[in-house]
């Protein structure tokens, strides 16, 4: 489920990290708000995650420790190369 959090909001700071949902093209938030009228606020896309399985992400953690190892072994590609490469198609 994607929710949005209000993460800065103006005049109460102190208080960031309220949370609303989505509803008929609306913010609902969870809790009352009772800031002034006009009250500006940041909204930020939460995303609960992904959908792997257990297999999956046994096998996604596998391939970043590996990822990690061969970094410390120094077998990496310099970015630069990367993007040259990924340029040329």
């Amino acid at each position: 489920m994607r929710g949005l959090r209000l993460e800065g909001v103006a005049n109460r700071p102190e208080e960031s990290g309220d949370q609303a949902s989505t509803g008929q093209g609306r913010l609902k938030l969870d809790e009352p708000y009772d800031a002034p009228e006009g009250t500006e606020v940041d909204l930020a896309v939460v995303d609960d995650g992904d959908d792997l399985d257990d297999n999956e992400r046994a096998r996604l953690h596998a391939a970043i420790a590996r990822g990690h190892d061969e970094a410390q072994r120094g077998e990496v590609v310099p970015a630069d190369q990367v993007l040259a490469k990924l340029r040329r198609g």
